[in-house]
């Protein structure tokens, strides 16, 4: 039987921090204005998210419990 060749797939850890520093440089950014504004929508919307969230759990509790004193 013939030997097979083994492939080395280790990458050294010096190469591996230059390919991430590579990646995030080539990252668009967003400015201050952009990032203020995006996080403020993210709060307003799981703060209504939430709301919706917990009306509904107050009215599918009081069917339930509705339905279960019947």
């Amino acid at each position: 039987m013939g030997e097979s060749s083994k492939t080395d797939n280790t990458v050294k850890p010096v190469k591996f921090w230059d390919g991430v520093k590579a990646e995030f440089q080539k990252i668009s950014w967003p400015n201050k204005d952009t990032l203020i504004k995006q996080s403020i929508a993210v709060v307003i919307v799981s703060i209504i998210s939430g709301v919706l969230i917990s009306l509904l759990d107050v009215i599918f509790q009081y069917g339930v419990n509705f339905i279960t004193t019947l």
